[in-house]
């Protein structure tokens, strides 16, 4: 191996390393809610307008997903996966729910333009993201971080995906239900 591809090879590690730790600090601290604890319970408006509860779906499972923004290339296709299994997840007794620090009228837009049919939550406060660990704060901007959290029908965050990969993310959901399911 060549001195400069040491160097080379140095500085990728460094790179990554520093990437880790500023993405670590631009988070809310640290606070993910434990699986096996209660899920942090909260209302939210849809894009419909109406206050939306996490309580209100005890006796389903809940796919608790955040996301940065409306419309972007990553969220267009995460939620396109997810509306392409909604059937799936119907079959399982869970719903969907998408939470970013957008307002209603920019869910209302992104769902109307990309046909999506499951609730997304308006988080302008930016409170239920930091509750869940899953703000990113840029200083002049805070984004939902891309988070999913799984609850069982008793409001018990049953598992956690803290690094999403969004062509594959609803095929992961749905492969825990069914492996959470087959242990209850």
């Amino acid at each position: 191996m060549s001195y400069r591809m040491i160097i080379f090879a140095g500085l990728l590690v460094a790179v990554a390393g520093g990437v880790a730790l500023l993405t670590a600090r631009l988070r809310a601290g640290g606070k993910t809610p434990p699986v096996g604890s209660p899920a942090p319970d909260f209302t939210l408006s849809s894009q419909e307008g109406k206050p939306v509860n996490l309580h209100d779906f005890r006796g389903k499972w809940v796919v608790l997903y955040f996301y940065p923004k409306d419309g972007t290339p990553g969220c267009t296709i995460e939620a396109h996966n997810f509306q392409r299994d909604l059937a799936k997840y119907d079959a399982k007794q869970a719903v969907i729910l998408g939470v970013s620090v957008q307002d209603e009228k920019s869910h209302q837009e992104f769902c109307a333009k990309e046909s999506l049919t499951f609730k997304l939550l308006a988080d302008t406060k930016a409170e239920v993201s930091e509750k869940y660990d899953s703000l990113l704060n840029l200083g002049v901007m805070k984004l939902s971080s891309r988070h999913t959290f799984l609850i069982d029908p008793n409001g018990i965050l049953r598992k956690a995906w803290t690094d999403v990969d969004v062509k594959q993310h609803s095929d992961e959901v749905l492969a825990a239900l069914d492996e959470l399911a087959k242990n209850k």
